[in-house]
């Protein structure tokens, strides 16, 4: 890579992107070992990425792999955090190129969308169709074929420094998702060739969660200006069609299934996508959607429930803060509160003591206690 760039990529490698990259990066981690010692050189660790970035020499180092059951065991790989801040700062310069290109009705991972939009949307819709198909993409971020993928990049960014960067990371997650991956093979397909594809996006970046959502943007396209459909809504690899009847939904669900397999290689989820009444409800992001209201998913409940639990016994042995307790509380009222949860909510917490570590007795003044009862009160 030479000395001399363009503006684009002069605006990726820029000192005010990079740190702005670092600030999203670090957002609620700063407390975290790597995120802290970063931080403590702050400026000459900037400075040092810009310049790997300028003469080329930046290369991203191995994933730490865990794995979190969100409700189902799902495999996270993290990179380090120096490599996140290169990943912001890559989608900071990449997102406005995709951004006029996305539909309107698309919800992941774009500024001024997000899960309530789409569950607004999806409600919308619900009052005004009595059908709709429910798709999911079967293993979605393990089955993205990074051939694909990379033509995309290719069409939409014109600089090859960039395109060099987008190359490494791609690579550098290659072989993260694999042993999640059952092999699919489709019309033409050679075994051999076909298992030897590079696939796979490892959860978790910024890069992959930004990259997942434009792979499936020919599938909007498709789906709107091909198939006619106008109630379409996608949040990553969950999308929902409406129309006036079912005859329709199938047709529009088997066109789908042979444009995924031709233009993208993937596959629906076929169990998971079918078509139903409306009046039944829609599963949606953790939500039940109905026409004039909607519910949690059960299992949401009883997931903060056992969280809630963990708290308190952490909070009484002194292993966390009070402050810690109420941010995760409050972060969790708020997404439920996009529901008909009163009671759910009012029960958890009027049901969830929390004592002092100290003297096993309930804070009165300043405890956490109080806090989540406020908490309550303002739901």
């Amino acid at each position: 890579m030479g000395q001399e760039h363009t503006p684009f990529y002069e605006q990726l490698c820029s000192f005010e992107n990079l740190l702005r990259s670092y600030r999203d990066a670090a957002r609620g981690k700063r407390t975290r070992p790597e995120v802290a010692a970063f931080d403590y050189g702050l400026e000459g660790n900037l400075l040092r990425l810009r310049r790997q970035l300028l003469d080329g020499s930046w290369q991203p180092r191995p994933y730490r792999r865990f794995t979190v059951a969100d409700p189902k065991p799902r495999v996270i790989s993290a990179a380090p955090f120096a490599d996140r801040v290169v990943h912001h700062a890559l989608v900071n310069v990449l997102e406005p190129l995709f951004e006029r290109r996305f539909i309107r009705d698309s919800y992941a991972n774009r500024v001024g969308k997000g899960v309530h939009q789409a569950l607004d949307r999806a409600t919308h819709f619900a009052r005004r169709y009595p059908y709709v198909l429910r798709c999911d993409i079967a293993q979605y971020f393990p089955s993205i074929d990074l051939a694909i993928l990379r033509r995309m990049l290719g069409r939409a960014v014109r600089d090859d420094a960039t395109l060099t960067v987008c190359d490494r990371i791609l690579a550098g997650g290659a072989n993260e998702l694999t042993d999640q991956y059952t092999l699919v093979l489709f019309p033409g397909d050679d075994p051999d060739e076909a298992a030897a594809r590079p696939r796979g996006l490892p959860v978790g970046n910024q890069t992959s969660q930004f990259w997942a959502n434009c792979y499936l943007d020919p599938l909007d396209h498709f789906v709107k200006d091909q198939l006619g459909c106008r109630a379409y809504l996608r949040y990553v690899d969950d999308f929902l069609l409406f129309a006036d009847d079912k005859a329709a939904l199938h047709r529009w669900k088997a066109a789908i299934i042979s444009f995924l397999a031709t233009h993208l290689r993937l596959a629906l989820h076929e169990r998971a996508s079918v078509v139903t009444p409306v009046f039944v409800g829609i599963p949606l992001l953790g939500y039940r959607v109905y026409a004039d209201h909607r519910r949690l998913r059960r299992r949401n409940g009883l997931a903060f429930a056992r969280r809630l639990r963990m708290m308190r016994r952490r909070y009484c042995a002194g292993q966390m803060e009070s402050a810690n307790v109420t941010a995760r509380v409050r972060g969790w009222v708020a997404h439920a509160a996009h529901a008909d949860t009163f009671g759910l909510r009012r029960s958890l917490l009027e049901t969830t003591v929390f004592s002092s570590p100290s003297r096993g007795e309930r804070r009165h003044k300043g405890s956490t206690h109080e806090g989540v009862t406020r908490l309550r009160q303002d739901a």
